[in-house]
């Protein structure tokens, strides 16, 4: 299983960089991003190296690590001032996905119990914090997969749009891990995968992911939902999440919502698959989450062929919002928290 025996967020403790597959290349080639310093890390953010709000997360706590580490080679009197100014530009390195502001907070509950007067042993502090949260990561994508595996049923054909498996995490996945989980239960199940324009992250990753592991898959258009779903060919929907609001409005790649308005239509489930920690409850609706918009780049070629006019615009927003009432249940470490969401997501999160 990739799950089991893959990593593609690897922390070198004698070398102190950071090793990240580079998601860019797949699935042509396996090549790893080697990451020295701060600079490096936000560089494989801005442009998808590493991507899935969870990864970014881990990925962000080994950022926060080798900002540290940066402190060896400064004097003293300036160590504080870096590591603020280096934080805080690794918690906004990209905008929407809220996991990447936690991880930065959660570092910096590790300094704030620490002096800044040996950096060698906060350094130690803080790799051990950012290890740790790799592997709870990994834990409580496989509770997420036991939580939802449930919800599929022996024979279903399960649509999922982008990638929110393994490489969307530190392994296993969200969306992914509820599907791994229904497959290792012996359920015979088949997966329709969206290609998820322009990234491709559906063609490109989930297939891959799941061809791996040995999992039926099939990549559709992301134009070909209405006619699958329409054909009776999908029993279930399970995407992810790079924010949700304390209501369950849910911020996931651009495409879901209008996935999410098909399922309705065809009265067919739509999951959402998350940590706790992708829940941003001082967000009271969706509309708050902000979107960010990439580069024309991204959409105006196809690999290295031009496919817009030059000089036509384009939108090239990576995210959009799903209505809570779009949305069956959250499926969450803490079980599936279903409709009223900001009650259940209340009490999953304070409980």
């Amino acid at each position: 299983m990739l799950s089991s025996n893959f990593s593609h967020i690897v922390f070198d403790s004698n070398k102190m960089r950071l090793l990240l597959l580079d998601q860019r290349y797949l699935p042509e080639k396996e090549d790893f991003f080697v990451c020295d310093s701060v600079e490096n890390v936000i560089e494989a953010l801005k442009t998808m190296v590493v991507r899935g709000a969870p990864a970014i997360g881990v990925t962000a706590g080994f950022a926060c690590v080798l900002a540290v580490k940066e402190l060896l080679s400064l004097p003293s009197t300036s160590w504080e001032k870096h590591l603020r100014e280096q934080f805080s530009r690794i918690a906004h390195a990209r905008p929407t996905a809220v996991n990447l502001q936690w991880a930065v907070s959660r570092m910096e509950q590790c300094l704030s119990k620490q002096t800044l007067l040996d950096p060698k042993e906060l350094l130690q502090i803080c790799l051990a914090e950012a290890k740790r949260m790799q592997e709870e990561d990994c834990q409580i994508c496989r509770q997420i997969g036991r939580n939802g595996a449930a919800l599929i049923h022996d024979h279903d054909t399960v649509l999922t749009h982008c990638n929110a498996g393994a490489l969307a995490t530190a392994g296993y996945g969200t969306a992914l891990g509820v599907i791994r989980a229904a497959f290792e239960e012996g359920k015979r199940i088949h997966v329709i995968a969206d290609e998820t324009r322009p990234f491709l992250q559906g063609a490109r990753l989930t297939a891959w992911e799941l061809q791996r592991d040995g999992i039926p898959v099939t990549v559709a258009c992301d134009n070909a939902c209405a006619l699958l779903m329409q054909q009776g060919r999908i029993q279930c929907v399970v995407v992810g999440a790079d924010r949700i609001a304390a209501n369950g409005d849910t911020a996931n790649k651009i495409g879901t919502f209008g996935v999410a308005l098909l399922a309705k239509h065809f009265q067919i489930p739509f999951f959402i698959a998350a940590p706790l920690s992708t829940i941003d409850r001082s967000l009271s609706s969706g509309s708050l989450i902000p979107i960010e918009e990439r580069p024309s780049s991204e959409v105006i070629s196809f690999g290295s062929r031009p496919v817009v006019p030059s000089g036509v615009p384009v939108f090239n927003f990576a995210f959009d919002v799903t209505p809570n009432a779009l949305i069956s249940g959250i499926i969450t470490e803490k079980g599936v928290l279903r409709s009223p969401y900001t009650k259940t997501i209340q009490d999953a999160v304070t409980s």
